[in-house]
């Protein structure tokens, strides 16, 4: 008597309950069906290979998150291949945001858009690791070696592909490029941005810790 295999749908256990809770499973099961992938098809890649921007999600540990831009020139993102792509870190804060979330938590998820042309976008979820410069240079001779001033990658994010899966047109808004001047590498505070939103100054809890008890 043969063993009937159970194959794991695509999503959280907490999306599949909801699914249930509020009878959308049909929905769902086709949108798996017919939209995710576990790996970047040729039109994916195409699409990622003409990316100038992209969103990048992370949790720690505990499951605290952020997000993230990542810009530079269309083509930045390197697709590796069908179940791989990486994406540069450049010189930046020095906080180390996502990377730190990424040491602690592999799990990432993307989010590419096309604002300007077709208005699509395209998800990409899966495990991160980083690596410097050097290295995945030897092992990936191909990437590329022509950077703006000021934007030589330190380091690599590599993210082996677990979804992919589109995201739906409805209500991406149209937006056209303008030119802009970038002061790339630039620690000034007023050409990057300045404090925007007058957060210099204002009292901060690790400023001030609580007194430690006996």
């Amino acid at each position: 008597m043969g063993h009937e295999q159970t194959v794991r749908l695509p999503g959280s256990s907490g999306e599949h309950l909801l699914q249930c809770a509020y009878s959308t499973e049909q929905r769902a099961k086709r949108f798996y069906d017919d939209q995710v992938l576990d790996h970047l098809n040729p039109e994916m890649k195409e699409f990622v290979a003409r990316m100038d921007m992209m969103f990048i999600a992370t949790a720690d540990a505990r499951g605290e998150c952020d997000s993230s831009l990542r810009a530079g020139r269309s083509g930045f993102i390197e697709v590796l291949d069908d179940r791989h792509l990486a994406y540069p870190e450049y010189r930046g804060n020095g906080v180390m945001a996502s990377l730190g979330n990424i040491s602690e938590n592999p799990h990432v998820g993307i989010l590419m858009v096309d604002f300007v042309t077709d208005l699509i976008g395209l998800h990409v979820n899966g495990k991160a690791r980083i690596v410097e410069d050097p290295d995945l240079r030897a092992i990936h001779p191909q990437l590329s070696a022509e950077f703006e001033r000021g934007r030589t990658p330190e380091r690599w994010v590599v993210v082996q592909v677990e979804e992919a899966y589109i995201h739906c047109r409805k209500h991406i808004p149209r937006m056209a490029p303008v030119q802009r001047e970038r002061s790339w590498g630039s620690d000034n505070p007023k050409r990057k941005g300045g404090d925007y939103f007058g957060a210099k100054g204002m009292p901060r809890p690790w400023h001030h810790p609580e007194p430690q008890r006996n």
